[in-house]
């Protein structure tokens, strides 16, 4: 990880009703691996300044970077980010960060992917790595949201190639849903986990309570517990 760049805000979309993805181009940004994060730091007038982490949802070789920012009612960067920032506009990024919570296209073993609402950003750029790069590792996502409404990237993740979508809702469920509404549960993970025999790698993201019950789920359920890797966020994390 270097120090901070002043990057550009390229271009920008919404995801949700409280999302948004913002496309910032990066002065020398030495690239980055699926499921590395990036610090965000915003300076006011007044010299004061704000940062938060969030994770980077655009694959490496696109030349940019992509975060999606979920707007959280008491934040001090995400409701700019959602709300007002604009093409031009610039702010400073470091990164990347991590080196734990990553998959590389050379990893031939099962890959499960489990995430709690945002969790899953960091969880698409890597079901878009994967597509991107042909790889012919079996791959199965899981997306827990409250709602519908909070769901992000269901249309394009239907249509990339050699991905397996599950969808948990926890509280509203689309009409005509044909399974039970409620928590993700040790059922409803077995039902979508690779067996233990597999040697699968499952990354889980999400905020805290949520990354903690999979996990120890995938564990208890006999999955290599050196195989289950976490990355999670707080209340004053950002949206990682």
């Amino acid at each position: 990880m270097s120090g901070w760049r002043r990057s550009t805000v390229a271009s920008a979309r919404p995801e949700s009703a409280t999302a948004r993805t913002v496309v910032l181009d990066v002065p020398d940004w030495p690239g980055h691996l699926a499921g590395q994060h990036v610090d965000v730091r915003l300076t006011a007038e007044d010299g004061y300044t704000a940062t938060r982490s969030y994770s980077i949802a655009s694959t490496p070789d696109v030349g940019h970077v992509e975060i999606t920012v979920e707007r959280l009612a008491d934040g001090e960067v995400s409701p700019y980010l959602v709300d007002e920032a604009q093409p031009g506009d610039q702010l400073e990024v470091r990164g990347p960060i991590g080196g734990w919570f990553v998959w590389r296209p050379e990893q031939a073993e099962p890959v499960l992917l489990v995430g709690g609402g945002s969790g899953v950003v960091p969880l698409m750029a890597v079901a878009r790595q994967h597509a991107a790069t042909g790889s012919t590792a079996p791959l199965r996502l899981v997306h827990s949201v409250r709602s519908p409404a909070a769901l992000l990237y269901a249309d394009e993740l239907a249509r990339l190639p050699g991905v397996e979508v599950t969808q948990v809702y926890t509280r509203t469920a689309p009409e005509g849903w044909d399974r039970p509404v409620g928590r993700l549960d040790a059922a409803r993970l077995a039902a979508v986990a690779f067996g233990p025999d597999q040697r699968a790698t499952s990354y889980v993201c999400g905020p805290t309570g949520f990354v903690e019950t999979v996990a120890d789920l995938l564990v208890t359920a006999g999955q290599d517990p050196a195989r289950v890797r976490t990355e999670r966020f707080g209340p004053s994390g950002g949206n990682r």
